[in-house]
């Protein structure tokens, strides 16, 4: 699922229902909502193309919502605010992790594409999500290891 048209394939073989709809009850961030659908069991992404971007934004848009979906990671309205952070952390971790696999970072990083923009480009996602992506490949996290203390009392990074 390295390019948008194979990620709406697989969202489509997993049953998930792409729906393109304005979201006018959300601010300008939130680009796509997803929503579980009960009574047919199934999945829906309801995707608002007038706020985003380009293809990047798009995929990295996707694969967030594709990881609300297949982690069950859906909530409530009104839910805590403890409860929607923790799943949009796991909606977050499952689309670093499934941004790009293990092996094409490895041969893009051989390649000597090493800058997180070019990286982004190369794999069609936005920088922010390749940063993750980064990180869940090279920590097993969302963020960078933290610099031991030492560092951090002394200054040096």
């Amino acid at each position: 699922m390295e390019n948008l048209d194979d990620l709406y394939q697989w969202l489509h073989d997993k049953g998930i229902y792409l729906f393109e709809r304005r979201l006018p009850f959300h601010g300008p961030d939130v680009k796509a909502v997803t929503m579980h659908l009960p009574d047919c069991g199934a999945w829906g992404i309801f995707l608002d193309r007038s706020k985003i971007k380009n293809a990047a934004e798009e995929r990295s848009v996707l694969l967030h919502a594709g990881g609300h979906c297949l982690t069950g990671s859906t909530h409530p309205v009104n839910s805590s605010p403890c409860l929607i952070a923790l799943h949009e952390r796991r909606a977050a971790q499952w689309a670093a992790q499934h941004a790009v696999s293990a092996e094409a970072l490895d041969r893009a990083l051989a390649a000597g594409l090493t800058e997180i923009p070019a990286l982004a480009e190369r794999f069609c996602v936005t920088e922010d999500l390749m940063r993750r992506a980064l990180c869940w490949h090279t920590h097993g996290s969302l963020e960078p290891a933290p610099l031991p203390k030492y560092y951090r009392d002394t200054g040096v990074s």
